[in-house]
């Protein structure tokens, strides 16, 4: 979409260049690099389509580019092309719901049934405003690029957001490539914002935890962070988070720091051999006063319970307004159940169970339930 500008243009570009590759590699077999020929195969055929048309001959000329398809591409050439493309859906015309879900169609591989579901809108509804987006950024010459200096800072809050959105898809289950995808993207985000503490919070929250993936299932189980195998877990990469983190804190001075510098500084407690719970209470209060969110709450709760047991987890947890939130109920689920209050255990497991979608979370909270004594 870089090379072109043109959201539709692009889609049907990489639609022949997929048909392309299942025909040609079914028989010649898949390239050394699939990603830089799918690039280079699907802009010599928006090639092709401009010079038919003519009448974006001038475009074309910007385009030029040798015929043949080559292999030998690597992934820093298209590194500025993924920025440039995550800043222009952020763009500040566009308003921020839309700029989140069309950089999750754009960039996060997501399905526009899998973004409406995400926003609680109907498909029709979510395609509707993928469509009106893509018309803007095309009428109004939004260009793709990524915006000089001076304008950065408007625009990194929503891409930082939206980053971390595709890197939960990913870690969540939906798919690992999903969660390798947003640190590549905070990696370049780093290199081209090396002074800003909150971007290198942001790589070192997603390094820190991406690290502890392998251990999180067993078997296609979730595996809680107290049963998890340690020595699954990503030493390097652990270390390389936390020197990102490091980095986070010194441009902070004597200032805790942001959301994410707060998140990475959580995460990296959790990826010691022993949790410091006092501590990462202590962080999530710090979290709590700076975002005001329900769901910091609802982790500083899981954290006091195990600094200073159920009942006081309970208490913070009992406050919070979070009825239609799936593992506000899970929680409350395991804290009940610790009490050995076993009917509320049993009727908040069940209330999960109806907010639940993951099968690997619901096979999780069965086994749970199935766990109470009658």
């Amino acid at each position: 979409m870089g090379f072109l500008g043109d959201f539709e243009l692009a889609e049907e570009a990489a639609q022949e260049a997929f048909a392309i590759a299942a025909e040609r590699w079914a028989r010649a077999g898949t390239p050394a690099n699939p990603r830089a020929w799918l690039v280079a195969t699907a802009r010599n055929r928006a090639i092709d389509r401009i010079r038919r048309e003519r009448t974006l001959a001038a475009k074309y000329k910007l385009l030029e580019a040798p015929e043949a398809v080559h292999d030998e591409f690597h992934d820093a050439d298209f590194r500025d092309e993924r920025l440039e493309l995550i800043f222009t859906c952020c763009h500040p015309a566009l308003a921020t719901d839309v700029q989140v879900a069309l950089t999750l169609w754009a960039l996060g591989g997501m399905s526009t049934a899998e973004i409406a579901r995400a926003f609680l809108v109907p498909e029709k509804t979510m395609a509707q405003r993928l469509v009106r987006a893509k018309r803007k950024i095309r009428d109004a010459g939004i260009p793709f690029r990524v915006p000089p200096a001076h304008l950065l800072p408007d625009r990194l809050v929503a891409v930082l957001a939206i980053v971390y959105l595709i890197f939960n898809e990913g870690y969540d289950g939906r798919s690992p490539l999903l969660a390798s995808e947003a640190i590549r993207l905070g990696v370049a985000l780093a290199e081209l914002m090396p002074d800003e503490p909150e971007v290198l919070g942001l790589l070192a929250l997603m390094l820190l935890h991406d690290a502890r993936r392998d251990a999180r299932v067993r078997d296609g189980e979730l595996v809680l962070l107290a049963d998890q195998d340690r020595e699954l877990w990503d030493r390097s990469q652990i270390a390389a988070g936390r020197a990102a983190l490091e980095r986070a804190l010194a441009l902070r001075g004597d200032a805790t720091g942001g959301a994410y510098v707060l998140q990475a500084a959580i995460a990296s407690l959790h990826a010691q051999e022993r949790t410091d719970w006092v501590q990462v209470a202590a962080l999530y209060g710090e979290l709590s006063r700076l975002t005001g969110s329900p769901v910091v709450e609802l982790n500083r709760a899981v954290a006091v319970a195990e600094a200073q047991g159920p009942d006081a987890g309970l208490a913070v947890l009992e406050r919070l307004k979070l009825d239609s939130y799936l593992y506000l109920h899970a929680t409350r689920a395991e804290l009940l159940r610790r009490l050995k209050r076993t009917n509320e255990a049993r009727a908040a497991y069940e209330r999960a169970l109806r907010l639940v979608r993951s099968e690997r979370e619901r096979r999780f909270l069965e086994g749970r339930l199935a766990e109470l004594p009658r």
